[in-house]
């Protein structure tokens, strides 16, 4: 076997990859460079990936990120959107295509999380079977057996549905079951009707062809699921729905996150700085007592579906 030669780097096979506009790239950023501070000796490449190769800062120059176009041209014209997302939203459907050459591994994650710990290279190591590794969608989490609209809708029976803000793909497997183009030729088919835009083409061609991971992934922060995580300790804290640290009213979320990121905003981004006074949230605010309320009855269903994941590298086909 040829080695490399003593002064060169033998190529990073795999990544982590944030695709997003200018609207998110600060928090892509805050949360590749928590990325980095787990990881300050990585053996992947971190992306930030956009239409055009997106500018990074030359105060996060240190983090050796990589910036990378992807070129989409007009590939999502007309696919849905709304108020929160943009085109941006489908480009994780082309890393496996743009970066396959490069990377036998690619973890997608949105760029509205937060990173608490984990050991990144070793999740990207984990044996797959099926093209994507994801974390149910949050419902899911208390009702497995709930019946996603999307399936109904395209005619699918009842199975896991996975929420796609956090995407482990092995991209041989990508590639050979053509998951791209088939998800691009549903997504022109339904002509802007795509109830959960990139999630839901994922999940139509991807019907019980995909791998589950352990929540600890990708905790899709709610009320009904909050209180547990401060038990569980996510890795990936992912803030679904339209309330983000940097927006959210006060004490809608625990003042750590926006703390965080406003000492990041304030070093390379202070025009976005988060204008917010940090308080603790009272105990007995309306919110924390119906938070308590939700948890109380909903303990048994999460403990049931936590204790399916022996570590927090379990994985579990669905095929």
């Amino acid at each position: 076997m040829t080695q490399p030669a003593p002064d060169q780097k033998a190529p990073l096979r795999k990544a982590i990859a944030f695709c997003c506009d200018d609207r998110y790239r600060p928090f892509a950023l805050f949360a590749a460079a928590q990325l980095v501070t787990l990881h300050p000796d990585r053996d992947f490449d971190i992306c930030l990936c956009d239409a055009t190769a997106p500018t990074i800062p030359d105060t996060l120059r240190h983090l050796g990120l990589r910036s990378v176009a992807l070129n989409p041209g007009d590939t999502f014209a007309g696919f849905a959107l709304d108020d929160r997302r943009s085109e941006s939203a489908y480009y994780r459907l082309l890393l496996p295509r743009l970066l396959g050459l490069e990377y036998d591994r690619i973890l997608y994650l949105d760029a509205d999380v937060f990173i608490q710990d984990g050991d990144f290279s070793h999740l990207l190591d984990v044996p797959l079977i099926n093209p994507v590794a994801a974390v149910r969608d949050n419902p899911q989490w208390r009702t497995p057996n709930r019946m996603p609209k999307e399936f109904r809708t395209a005619g699918l029976p009842n199975a896991p549905y996975f929420n796609s803000g956090v995407l482990l793909i092995d991209v041989p497997l990508w590639q050979k079951q053509q998951v791209e183009e088939r998800a691009i030729a549903y997504g022109a088919a339904c002509n802007g009707r795509l109830r959960r835009h990139d999630q839901t083409l994922l999940n139509i061609v991807l019907h019980r062809n995909w791998t589950e991971m352990s929540p600890v992934w990708n905790w899709q922060y709610s009320k009904a699921a909050r209180l547990h995580e401060a038990v569980v300790g996510a890795n990936v804290v992912h803030f679904i729905g339209p309330q983000k640290p940097w927006n959210a009213p006060q004490h809608a979320l625990p003042a750590r996150f926006a703390a965080a990121m406003t000492c990041f905003l304030r070093e390379h981004f202070p025009e976005r700085m988060i204008d917010r006074t940090f308080t603790h949230m009272p105990v007995d605010n309306r919110i924390m007592v119906g938070m308590l309320l939700r948890h109380l009855v909903n303990g048994r269903k999460m403990t049931r579906y936590l204790s399916r994941f022996p570590s927090r590298y379990s994985v579990i086909p669905t095929a």
